[in-house]
């Protein structure tokens, strides 16, 4: 925390000296500034109070000596044993019993994974608990004083790890109360702690130190922190232990999740390279290059463009090849089912951690012992907003004369009213300005390429629709990246208008509603592509006008799948490479320089014995960066699987970037937390919560997108229709021909045929994609019966697709049990030989007392042994008396 000093000395003030002591611990040094003001002086009455709850409850608080002219004092805090154990028994906290052996498989099973291992054990991170392959597993029981002579208490120094010291301390902090000392900062009792004095300015920051002494800390930094080591598995166990099991779960799901890319790749690479090995022998590709089919095609504008010949769009359709062929509707198949595998895959393994960590092997009654003590205090807002009402209330009370009834006030949702209508609005807002958004490209796109279509110059005429396609898609993605930013902001400002009360229910709705406006903004462009461009351009003679003189723009000759396939690479590629990656190693690295800049500029100039202190930890991690939660790194990577999963018919290659982006992502999210970020606080998790229900949301609602995508946006259904009720030889020769459809050119409206052509006197029919019936019809210009036909098919594959996929899904988890079958037998064992221990331990209890009972009958000489054998039972439990002097090791 900071103080600020008056500028006048008052070394004589009996408050000078006890302020000091207050902030520093010790007397003031020669040379101090002088006594605080008002506003300081209750802020350090109240630190006081707060500081000696803490002391009470069995916490030593250190603080940083002062030196002459600082301002910061920073106090630590380590809990003594009083403390941990009594933390650890309200905490629920789990801890070994009695060991027991596990059973080693054997035969066929035993030999294939005596071999996996030898296979895998390059990529295996050197550190301790990997290379001992101990068979001694340890039965596990939530902590209790009264049994501590059945824990496996080897060291007290080391009988909890990390993570638990360090959830004990932020316990401590967050339950501790404190008194109203004034009127300035209006604080009432049994408000929450540290929290609340952080919100109101008592405390500066609050946060764990890194341990740079830890055994672990230095083993993540070399086996899991640095690059070089970017092919080796994750320590998550050592992760656990010194983050805590959220961070801990964060990181195993991104493992899992990048594990599962490569067979996801592999496929990919294989599909890819099929469109490569058969572009040269693709009928329709061939067709339209072939330059003797000779088809003349409708101007592309109105005026200015001159008719073309479809020969010249070769190349567009021989690269629409290479992502639009069967393979492909074989590879979004593999990709849905594909997802399910990872669902069920993460759940097995997150069982399995959460076995080996012993958060699954707990009692029902233990569970909710367990969900009670994880119960969170009030957000500060939210009490500070509960405190205004009560005031409200008690003055309402005293001018009606009424007696003030007991009772505990809550919000309501009168009281939540105002914050809900501004979160419908804004979020309707916030889409509105994506859609705008979107909608601004389109205008871009349509006149720019109506004026580069006016221009004289051949080769820019020749090259509209490239760069048009390219530029928009720069625009696109620089929009996206803006917005991403703006929408994260809009997000926790509307969650703060909703004053949730847990810091739980803040991340959850912040949660939705990152995730719905990233959402929309991520994909909106992608979704106009798929399934709105060139839908609604309408036909030569009857075209779709914007502004009153810009025609809709339409697919391109090769179908949109490419124009897709284009947009989807460039800004998936470009968010991970600038958003996730620059972004995550430039703002933290320029933040810090900010702050160090800001404290240099403000700080006096340090003395000689400043300058020769030796920084402690504190001061090292007081100028890290935050850390403000695990939810921007769920969000890349959520935003990222929609990018593989939903759109991946279109581009293939989507798992091999979303393969190498995760590589390095892993090893930069370790990074930064291990050297960029203050020490999260350890929080005990069991899942990654809410992100699951996201991801098979995600799931599911990719298989509709890709049957959409393969159905409307791909040839793939007029191709098999084609095939197999059009083509007189059963091939696909034939097939741009029957796609084509006829337009009298003297059906142009008034200035919207080519000014200057240089077909004028030879073209009197041109061609255009769509299935309508020809100008000699009856029904000219009517959509045709193959018009149908097709649709038809393209209805039913998607129901087909749909039922297929979800069906298999369904299988899939069917078959694979979401708990493995050896860690369900262990559960088992594990329950059985902890009710036999504690069965054993109440027969000798009982005996013991029976012995006790009979050898004081008796007068025989062992009784006072027998009663200090009885005695040694309760000898945690015992109480001091009032006065009563224990004294206590430090853990």
């Amino acid at each position: 925390y900071h103080y600020r000093r008056r500028r006048a000395s008052l070394r004589g003030s009996p408050g000078h000296h006890r302020l000091s002591i207050i902030s520093n611990g010790s007397f003031p040094v020669s040379g101090g500034g002088g006594a605080a003001d008002p506003a300081e002086e209750e802020k350090l009455q109240i630190r006081e109070e707060f500081e000696a709850n803490l002391a009470d409850a069995g916490l030593e608080i250190e603080r940083d000596k002062e030196v002459s002219g600082s301002d910061a004092v920073r106090p630590g805090r380590r809990a003594f044993l009083t403390a941990v154990v009594s933390a650890a028994a309200t905490l629920r906290v789990p801890n070994p019993t009695q060991p027991y052996e596990l059973k080693e498989v054997k035969g066929f099973s035993g030999k294939m994974n005596a071999m996996w291992r030898k296979l895998n054990q390059p990529f295996q991170p050197k550190v301790p608990q990997m290379l001992s392959q101990s068979r001694t597993k340890f039965l596990s029981h939530s902590f209790s004083r009264d049994k501590l002579h059945l824990y496996n208490i080897k060291q007290k120094d080391t009988f909890f790890d990390n993570a638990t010291r360090s959830r004990i301390v932020k316990k401590h902090n967050t339950i501790q109360t404190f008194l109203n000392t004034g009127q300035t900062l209006m604080f009432t009792p049994c408000l929450p702690g540290i929290t609340t004095l952080i919100a109101n300015g008592v405390y500066d920051s609050a946060f764990p130190l890194h341990d740079v002494s830890f055994f672990f800390i230095i083993l993540l930094h070399d086996e899991w922190a640095r690059y070089g080591a970017f092919y080796k598995y994750q320590p998550i166990d050592l992760i656990r232990k010194y983050f805590g099991e959220k961070i801990g779960l964060y990181f195993a799901w991104l493992g899992v999740y990048t594990q599962l890319l490569i067979p996801a790749s592999l496929v990919g690479i294989i599909v890819f390279f099929y469109g490569c090995a058969t572009v040269d022998t693709n009928v329709p590709s061939l067709e339209m290059c072939d330059e003797r089919q000779n088809f003349t095609m409708c101007p592309l504008c109105d005026g200015a463009c001159d008719y073309w010949h479809l020969s010249t769009a070769c190349s567009t359709a021989r690269a629409s090849h290479l992502f639009d062929n069967p393979a492909t509707v074989f590879f979004a198949i593999f990709m849905s089912l594909w997802a399910a595998m990872f669902m069920e895959h993460w759940k097995r393994r997150q069982m399995s951690l959460t076995y080996s960590w012993d958060l699954s092997g707990l009692e029902d009654e233990e569970v909710m012992t367990f969900a009670l003590s994880s119960q969170e205090h009030p957000r500060p807002k939210y009490e500070s907003i509960l405190l205004k009402k009560r005031e409200k209330k008690k003055i309402k009370k005293i001018k009606k004369k009424k007696k003030n009834e007991p009772g505990q006030e809550k919000l309501t949702w009168r009281d939540r009213l105002p914050g809900y209508i501004i979160n419908i609005s804004s979020i309707l807002f916030m889409f509105s300005l994506t859609f705008s958004a979107v909608f601004g490209v389109i205008i871009y796109r349509i006149t720019t390429s109506a004026l580069m279509a006016m221009s004289t110059d051949p080769e820019t005429k020749s090259n509209v629709r490239v760069t048009v396609t390219a530029t928009a898609v720069i625009i696109n993605l620089v929009v996206i990246l803006i917005l991403d930013e703006i929408y994260g902001a809009v997000a926790v400002w509307l969650t703060e208008l909703e004053i949730p009360k847990t810091e739980t229910e803040f991340e959850e709705r912040l949660i939705l509603k990152a995730f719905l406006l990233k959402f929309m903004n991520a994909y909106a462009p992608i979704f106009y592509v798929a399934f709105f461009k060139g839908r609604f351009a309408g036909r030569p003679g009857d075209y779709v006008y914007i502004f009153n003189g810009f025609r809709m723009e339409e697919c391109a000759p090769g179908g949109c799948l490419i124009e897709l396939c284009i947009q989807l690479s460039i800004i998936m590629l470009g968010k991970q490479l600038i958003q996730n990656n620059i972004f995550e190693i430039g703002i933290p690295k320029l933040k810090k320089l900010y702050r160090t800049l800001k404290e240099k500029g403000a700080a006096p100039e340090e003395s000689d014995d400043q300058l020769a202190k030796t920084p402690q930890q504190w001061d090292l991690d007081y100028d890290l960066e935050p850390f403000e939660g695990l939810t921007p790194e769920y969000m890349e990577m959520i935003i990222q699987f929609g990018f593989v999963s939903l759109f991946v018919a279109s581009f293939p290659l989507a798992p091999l970037f979303a393969l190498l982006n995760n590589v390095i992502e892993i090893r930069l999210d370790a990074k930064k937390f291990v050297t960029e970020l203050r020490r999260p606080n350890a929080v005990r998790a069991r899942d990654i919560g809410i992100w699951y229900n996201i991801l098979s949301g995600m799931g599911k609602f990719s298989v509709i997108i890709n049957a959409f995508v393969i159905s409307f946006t791909s040839d793939f259904i007029p191709r098999l229709v084609y095939q197999y009720m059009y083509s007189e030889t059963g091939t696909m020769y034939g097939f741009i021909d029957h796609t084509l459809s006829y337009f009298n050119v003297t059906n142009f409206k008034p200035g919207t045929a080519p000014i200057s052509s240089q077909y004028d006197k030879e073209v009197t029919v041109c061609r255009y994609k769509d299935y309508r019936e020809p100008p000699w019809s009856p029904l000219a210009y009517q959509f045709s019966k193959q018009y149908w036909a097709v649709l038809a098919a393209r209805l039913a594959f998607i129901i087909l697709f749909q039922n297929l996929v979800m069906l298999l899904s369904t299988l899939v988890d069917w078959v694979i049990p979401d708990v493995p079958k050896d860690i369900s037998e262990q559960l088992k064992k594990e329950k059985t030989l902890l009710v036999d221990v504690f069965l054993r331990e109440e027969k000798d209890k009982l005996q013991l007392i029976q012995s006790l009972f009979l050898k004081d009958k008796d007068g025989g000489e062992a009784g006072p042994r027998a009663r200090c054998r009885a005695a040694s039972f309760s000898q945690f439990t015992r109480q001091p008396s009032p006065g009563q002097t224990v004294k206590h090791t430090e853990v």
